[in-house]
């Protein structure tokens, strides 16, 4: 069974690239995310939801409330606020993990 990705944010450090990479399939979020967004990329059936937009950071909660068994990551150079910290599976400094590394790591 194959893993599925959605990827929120702009993307410039290229973790969707990397995520496609490792096999996930990926669906990619641009622009303001709201709940109907996240239904109709897949967030329900999602194994993974990457954020690389910190300030994009209250979809967070909503994507776990959506999918009590979603993965979420912060992808991105920013600080996560406070609010979001707990619920958060793991956040990752680009500058520190490249893109191809954190990819290898949430398919493993």
């Amino acid at each position: 069974m194959s893993m599925h990705a959605i990827v929120a944010g702009s993307d410039d450090d290229g973790i969707a690239d990397a995520l496609e990479a490792e096999g996930v399939d990926v669906e990619r979020l641009e622009g303001v995310v709201s709940r109907p967004a996240l239904e109709d990329a897949g967030i329900v059936e999602a194994d993974l939801y990457v954020l690389t937009d910190v300030g994009q950071a209250t979809t967070i909660p909503i994507a776990i409330d959506l999918n009590d068994d979603l993965r979420t990551v912060v992808y991105s150079r920013d600080t996560i606020p406070e609010f979001v910290k707990g619920q958060l599976d793991l956040s990752v400094d680009p500058r520190l993990v490249e893109p191809a590394v954190a990819a290898e790591e949430l398919t493993d």
